[in-house]
């Protein structure tokens, strides 16, 4: 029984990283973190109506769901980063989060290849292979502070995105967080190709996942709370901002 209960603390903590969070006037993260805060919300504006055309045929689902991640992170991932920074120094945190970047190159690299752009693509191998080497296994992120390589994000549901294949509607899943019909479709796709999804035994795959969550999230404490302090509607800005953002992305 003990086992169960700490398997479920352990997804609950793994994908709730997906909530979204937003650095706002007042509540900026300190400095050592704000390299790693995440850009979810830079290309919001909140009166561009074209963040706002998306269907959101659910919203009471969506609603209930979104509430419950609320939920989720106040009692449950913002203790666990905020005692895991309190802990572990900045330094190793910051080698931890450029070790798991590094194990995203496949899903970086594919789809790369799969959007056309193949220099990218190339770029990503190169990055890979300097950081997995002179990098230590990616704990070092060599190739972004002494050769100049800078990386984009890319995933399944860009790649959609840029086959002009539509959002579908809005979805705010359980611990996962916002998402799309689109993106959801996308993240299983990403998934075949993410290396922890086939670290054995099953204790050693969720244990990976946790650290990952409960790390990049130990950067970003803070940005959810100024999000929901500075919104009238926290649960249409963090929708509108999704939008507008995968938009931006796929634009990119």
């Amino acid at each position: 029984m003990k086992k169960i209960l700490g398997l479920i603390i352990v997804v609950l903590i793994v994908s709730i990283s997906s909530l979204p969070v937003v650095a706002g006037e007042g509540a900026a993260a300190p400095e050592e973190d704000t390299e790693f805060s995440e850009d979810l919300f830079d290309e919001y504006d909140n009166k561009n109506p074209e963040a706002q055309m998306v269907a959101d045929p659910i919203y009471y689902f969506n609603y209930a769901m979104f509430t419950f991640n609320d939920y989720l992170y106040f009692y449950g991932l913002k203790p666990f980063a905020q005692g895991y920074k309190a802990i572990v120094p900045t330094p190793a945190r910051k080698g931890v989060n450029n070790f798991f970047n590094n194990l995203l190159f496949p899903v970086r690299f594919v789809n790369n290849l799969l959007q056309g752009k193949f220099e990218s693509a190339g770029t990503e191998f190169s990055a890979f292979f300097v950081n997995s080497t002179l990098g230590v296994l990616g704990f070092n992120d060599f190739a972004q502070k002494h050769m100049g390589i800078s990386l984009q994000d890319e995933d399944l549901g860009q790649t959609l995105g840029s086959y002009n294949i539509g959002n579908g509607f809005y979805l705010v899943w359980p611990v996962l967080g916002p998402s799309t019909l689109r993106d959801t479709v996308g993240q299983v796709g990403d998934m075949f190709i993410t290396p922890v999804t086939y670290v054995e035994p099953w204790k050693l795959h969720w244990g990976m996942r946790g650290v990952d969550t409960v790390n990049r999230t130990s950067f970003r404490i803070g940005d959810y709370e100024a999000l929901k302090d500075a919104a009238l509607d926290p649960y249409t800005a963090v929708r509108n901002a999704y939008i507008q953002n995968r938009r931006a992305r796929i634009k990119d």
